[in-house]
């Protein structure tokens, strides 16, 4: 599932939907069990207590026990155990539903977590044409982000400079994405935002320019600022080059988000190859205190796929 799909089916609108009824220490509607708390039937969840690594859903993972609505989701996320979430097309959400969902978060204790900042980083060439308009267009962008982020108390957006530009040498395509970088860096100077640019695997996104470690660590090499890191995203990582440990090491000081989902397939860990207890325990020995944003789908339709999501992820989450 590419970013697009993934997302286009995650627009929601907005529910008053309250969360905190049924069973104490879980989430509301989930298979009943014994009203102390106690586990109940087989196929419900471990518990409703807080996460070690701070894990991120997005809207519509939760859409079959928070309701449609994102604030209905909200309150099943915290309650779930969650604390953080993420909302890629949180820019097209209107100002006053924006507003809502911070409110919600602010009320919940929970984080808000990446957005997507820029148009136009799939398809035809963005920042590695050089093209004056291209530029202009990403810069404003990065403005309007800016402002989305402060309504919505973000601190990190995505960012992808866009396809190979095959009339330039990659030399040339790789001083005009720093240039278009460096110019974002001047805007973003002195504000709490940090676009994190995301390396993108060329087997799910073939032509993109962004898709190595080496590049990404060029990259922050040359523009030099606070306000420009790496999302690395180990979904894509495990599908471009693999040794997610060793690179996750390499990009340590670069990298304040990471994002997740198992390979092949995009689905929650444990669906695929990627030996996430591991992976999550190196980061939590680490002391990775950032968000880890669950950019997949699920294995399982219905209340019984969110069940087992959530189960996947105390399965692999390391003890505090």
């Amino acid at each position: 599932m590419d970013r697009r799909t993934f997302i286009a089916t995650s627009t929601l609108g907005i529910s008053s939907a309250a969360a905190g009824q049924g069973v104490p220490g879980f989430p509301p509607d989930y298979p009943p069990g014994d009203p102390t708390g106690n586990p109940g039937p087989s196929d419900r969840p471990t518990g409703g207590t807080v996460f070690t690594l701070d894990y991120a859903p997005h809207f519509g993972m939760f859409k079959h026990h928070g309701g449609d609505g994102p604030i209905g989701q909200i309150n099943f996320m915290a309650d779930a155990g969650f604390r953080s979430i993420e909302d890629n097309w949180m820019r097209n959400r209107s100002i006053d539903e924006q507003r809502r969902i911070a409110q919600a978060l602010e009320q919940r204790s929970m984080r808000m977590g990446v957005f997507v900042a820029n148009n136009g980083g799939f398809g035809p060439p963005l920042l590695t044409s050089g093209d004056e308009g291209a530029r202009k267009q990403f810069l404003q962008d990065i403005e309007d982000s800016i402002a989305i982020a402060d309504r919505v108390g973000a601190t990190w957006a995505t960012s992808i400079p866009g396809n190979v530009d095959s009339s330039k040498s990659m030399a040339q395509q790789t001083q005009n994405v720093i240039e278009g970088y460096k110019r974002a860096a001047d805007i973003l100077d002195g504000t709490s935002l940090v676009l994190v640019c995301e390396p993108l695997n060329p087997r799910d996104h073939g032509g993109e320019w962004l898709v190595t470690t080496d590049q990404s660590m060029q990259l922050m090499e040359a523009v030099n600022s606070p306000n420009i890191r790496i999302l690395q995203d180990l979904y894509h990582q495990q599908a471009s080059e693999g040794n997610l440990i060793e690179n996750l090491n390499r990009v340590w000081a670069w990298a304040p988000y990471i994002q997740v989902g198992d390979n092949p397939g995009r689905k929650e860990p444990g669906t695929g190859e990627i030996n996430y207890a591991n992976v999550f325990k190196h980061l939590h020995e680490k002391g990775y205190r950032g968000i880890v944003g669950m950019e997949h789908g699920k294995s399982q339709g219905g209340k019984a796929g969110e069940i087992a999501l959530i189960e996947a992820y105390r399965a692999v989450d390391p003890t505090a």
